[in-house]
């Protein structure tokens, strides 16, 4: 069937996090969609409901193997049930990590620019957080090898949190520069923690490499983070996974989550999880074609009106990273003149000082509703 991403859904006075505006304001920020989640998942909660016990519940059989198939068929990535484990969400594992491979006070290193709670969950539990700023050239990210190498060194780096897909920029990390991050962090016996989300959000052009599919001997320090929730658009059913290949490693991963009781999913979450994989491609194949026509209508916007911005174009998600450098040096500036012209953006400088100047801008939502955003923020920039 034909699934309508034109539809203008009204999420206003929902408790919707992203839409929680008193006035006509457009977000175009917070990272979830603004599409009518897939039918399979929609028909499995409502059977759920119409049950009528609600009661606790763990993961079923057919939930483990269409996540096996999923990421098997996808991905290559060879799992049993024993590599799996659940947990809330994938910031709350960035923390549990934490406990798992380092003590406090250790050093935790991470990329700038970077999903904001990568450096607070960091400083939060008490680690030293460390950062290698991304190099920019030919419009895109690069890893800056040397660098990190000579900060794991430096400050002896116990643990690597690694964001692929890349959330500002949306680099999808070739096989070749996963392997030779993985050779240094082998070398300087550092721990790497992989946050997958937006794996399945790889645009045409691009192949997503599971970073365990590339730490054969090396398992007892490789464990990548995933969920179903950006994917089909289901944030607000909190549910992730946890993925290692090395037995012990796994046990004690689930150690620390019984020290906090933070193993179960709920019962929408588990049903949710299993429809998505099982009957959720069709769905999924044509979001991406119309975010892909999003983002292409969006650069042609951009190129036509607001030439001077730095577009980053994406290889993963709906979420462009813009450079503003040319209207103003003030990052409250730019936030302000945008909310001024009743449309938001993510501010750069949350993601670190590489993010100076920058904004993010999340084109999953109806081409109507993005027409007016881009209008509001070319008004905005019209008056710096």
């Amino acid at each position: 069937m034909l699934y309508n991403f034109d539809e203008v859904i009204d999420r206003r006075d929902t408790g919707s996090l992203k839409w929680h505006y008193s006035d006509d304001t457009i977000p175009l920020w917070v990272a979830d969609m603004d599409f009518k989640a897939a039918p399979p998942i929609l028909n499995a909660i409502e059977k759920a409901v119409q049950h009528g016990i609600l009661g606790y519940t763990k993961p079923t059989e057919a939930l483990y193997d269409a996540i096996i198939e999923w990421h098997g068929s996808r991905y290559d990535l060879a799992l049993a049930k024993e590599n799996i484990l659940f947990s809330p969400g994938v910031v709350p594992s960035l923390a549990l990590m934490m406990n798992v491979f380092t003590e406090v006070g250790d050093a935790v290193l991470v990329n700038d620019p970077i999903y904001a709670p990568f450096m607070s969950k960091v400083e939060q539990n008490g680690r030293t957080l460390i950062t290698s700023s991304l190099q920019e050239s030919e419009g895109k990210y690069h890893l800056n090898l040397s660098d990190i190498e000579a900060k794991i060194i430096e400050h002896d780096v116990k643990l690597y949190l690694l964001c692929n897909p890349h959330n500002p920029g949306g680099r999808v990390w070739t096989a070749d520069e996963l392997k030779a991050l993985l050779t240094i962090c082998k070398k300087h016996d550092v721990a790497i923690v992989s946050d997958e989300i937006h794996q399945d959000l790889t645009l045409s052009g691009h192949s997503f490499t599971p970073f365990l599919t590339l730490a054969q001997g090396y398992e007892h320090k490789v464990v990548s983070l995933t969920s179903m929730t950006k994917t089909f658009n289901i944030a607000g059913i909190k549910g992730s996974m946890i993925f290692a290949k090395d037995d012990a490693l796994i046990q004690k991963i689930s150690q620390q989550q019984q020290l906090n009781d933070e193993y179960e999913l709920n019962l929408f979450a588990y049903t949710a999880m299993r429809y998505a994989y099982e009957q959720g491609d069709e769905w999924l194949a044509q979001a991406l074609t119309y975010i892909e026509a999003n983002i292409d209508f969006t650069l042609d916007f951009l190129a036509t009106h607001l030439p001077s911005i730095k577009v980053m174009r994406p290889e993963a998600s709906y979420l462009i990273w813009l450079n503003c450098s040319a209207y103003s040096q003030d990052d409250q500036v730019l936030y302000d003149v945008l909310r001024a012209a009743k449309v938001e953006l993510n501010a750069g400088i949350k993601y670190g000082e590489e993010g100076h100047l920058k904004m993010r801008l999340n084109v999953a939502c109806p081409r109507s509703v993005l027409t007016e955003g881009l209008h509001r923020i070319q008004s905005a920039f019209s008056t710096l």
